[in-house]
């Protein structure tokens, strides 16, 4: 796909998630990888809801900046998680009030910070790890990024928001808003004891759809 069509949309889906309340005021940022190895990431201080074509900041392979506005502060997280996670042609990262929410509950397990409560949750989004809190902007989020070994394209940032890799742009976005919906689902039936997918149930979507979930077991996200 051509520069000028990543460009537009990156402003569309921006937009979209914009307005339906999935990442508020100038928060959020959304990146895809390009073919000669460099990037485009939507701008500092810049809301999703009204982004310039021609002012996203395009990076080259070594991550510097060589056209349109400043980057984003979240480059290292990007940049780690293109890293680690070959497959990843886009990320997106949001401030989404209930992913938010269920990072900051006591309960919940770095390494499958949700349950598997529906099929499009793991068909999208595999398993979410949570990481603990890191000032956003921080370059320590890139080596916490890397201790996930490339095994997680759903991760929570606590206190902070989800940040979310696909193969494509739409199945960056489709994801985080799989996400933000299965969050919403924990939240109202927290305290319910609801009924999961069985191990049985997930095992079949894992043949039938060809799943990768991470090893949830031995992956210790505060390593």
């Amino acid at each position: 796909m051509n520069e000028s069509k990543l460009r537009e949309d990156i402003c569309r889906f921006g937009r979209s998630l914009f307005e339906r309340g999935l990442t508020p005021g100038s928060s959020g940022n959304i990146s895809v990888r390009l073919d000669d190895g460099g990037w485009l990431v939507t701008p500092t201080n810049a809301s999703l809801g009204f982004l310039d074509p021609a002012r996203i900041s395009r990076l080259d392979a070594s991550n510097r900046l060589i056209g349109g506005d400043a980057p984003t502060k979240e480059i290292p997280l990007h940049a780690a998680l293109y890293e680690t996670r070959g497959s990843a042609r886009a990320i997106v990262h949001l401030h989404s009030t209930h992913s938010v929410a269920v990072s900051m509950l006591p309960e919940i397990d770095p390494r499958a910070a949700l349950p598997p409560m529906t099929p499009y949750y793991l068909m999208r989004c595999g398993a979410t790890a949570l990481l603990p809190y890191y000032r956003p902007g921080d370059t320590a989020v890139a080596d916490a990024i890397k201790g996930l070994a490339g095994q997680y394209a759903s991760v929570l940032l606590a206190n902070h928001g989800p940040v979310i890799a696909g193969e494509t742009l739409e199945a960056a976005v489709f994801a985080a808003e799989e996400l933000e919906e299965t969050a919403k689902l924990y939240l109202l039936l927290r305290g319910m004891n609801p009924r999961h997918l069985s191990p049985q149930q997930v095992a079949d979507l894992v043949k039938t759809f060809g799943l990768k979930l991470p090893d949830t077991h031995d992956h210790d996200s505060h390593s």
